[in-house]
């Protein structure tokens, strides 16, 4: 008597996204820094000047009201209950709420350089020409992993916004969002919350 064949599907260990984006590092021309955000490998476009110098203007002004953790270019991860990845992210400045303990450089060795993304206490982004990115999928996913403040510089819509008070309502992080939003016209002042300076936006006014 010969056993009947199985046939269910068999099923290929899944990719991890971090190796998927070291693939389009390598596979790139130009210098970039491909991200990961619910379930889509981004390839953002190459910043223009008025991006890098808005976005500098921007981490010089928390470096100069006190803030010594305020960085740029890490990136950072975010990870589903199961433990599997579910965004990598690489702000384009940020304010940590620590410098890396030996625990956090022993994550990032193991996610090939990306840091917890629990380290983070602030995150802005500044939009380029996929500002969708920052807008809807950036906005939720932040929102998510419940990091307290969330600055957004609106190029395109030419606002900026300080999105506070991150709500998941339940299992699914697409549904996450920030409950307050204070809105300027990009040349006005930004507020921030208590502890961190108001924000002039005057620099984006040159694009």
């Amino acid at each position: 008597m010969s056993a009947e064949p199985i046939m269910e599907p068999v099923m290929e260990p899944k990719q991890d996204p971090i190796d998927l984006l070291i693939v389009i590092e390598e596979a790139s021309q130009a210098p970039t820094r491909p991200e990961y955000v619910e379930g889509m490998a981004i390839v953002p476009p190459q910043p223009n000047d008025n991006h890098n110098d808005g976005a500098g203007e921007l981490y010089y002004q928390f470096r100069a009201a006190g803030f010594r953790l305020a960085g740029f270019n890490n990136g950072y991860r975010a990870a589903h209950k199961d433990g599997s990845t579910m965004a990598l992210m690489v702000p384009d400045l940020y304010v940590r709420r620590r410098r890396p303990s030996e625990l956090d450089e022993a994550y990032s060795r193991a996610h090939k350089g990306r840091y917890p993304i629990d380290m983070l206490a602030l995150v802005g982004e500044v939009t380029s020409s996929n500002h969708e990115t920052d807008t809807g999928p950036k906005f939720r996913t932040y929102a998510a992993v419940g990091i307290p403040v969330y600055v957004l510089v609106d190029r395109h819509a030419r606002t900026a916004h300080c999105y506070t008070d991150p709500i998941l309502p339940g299992d699914d992080p697409t549904e996450a969002y920030y409950d307050t939003d204070v809105k300027v016209d990009l040349g006005d002042p930004l507020p921030l919350p208590t502890p961190y300076p108001t924000l002039d936006t005057t620099p984006f006014l040159d694009d």
